[in-house]
């Protein structure tokens, strides 16, 4: 079963890949993200604002 809905999953997943890819940066200091956890934080976060 699935702990999030179908937008949430797909917004985390590109964000994993993009910080796979390099190309995934935080807030306002702009520093590339290199932990998944908060990359998968970070397409939460863009989830809730899409809703």
């Amino acid at each position: 079963m699935n702990k999030y809905n179908k937008k949430s999953q797909e917004k985390v997943r590109q964000a994993l890949h993009e910080m796979k890819k390099g190309k995934l940066h935080s807030g306002s200091n702009g520093k590339k993200v290199t932990n998944p956890k908060q990359a998968i934080a970070i397409g939460l976060s863009e989830a809730r604002k899409d809703k």
